[in-house]
């Protein structure tokens, strides 16, 4: 479970954007997705290898530019 301390003069929504991003770096709101139905292990092993793909041909992308 994550939590902030909210600063003292530190506005709600200023706190809400810092534990908006603590749950991003953390990836609680992806493994919520992704516990929501159950997938398959075929269907994991498929996304997971279609993510490393992607990040191959991009970091390819990124080293001939």
């Amino acid at each position: 479970m994550s939590k902030i301390r909210v600063k003292q003069d530190e506005s709600f929504e200023k706190a809400l954007r810092r534990f908006k991003k603590k749950c991003n770096k953390e990836g609680i709101m992806q493994r919520l997705k992704e516990m929501r139905h159950y997938e398959k292990p075929s269907e994991k092993r498929r996304r997971k290898l279609a993510k490393a793909v992607a990040r191959q041909v991009a970091e390819r992308t990124e080293r001939e530019y």
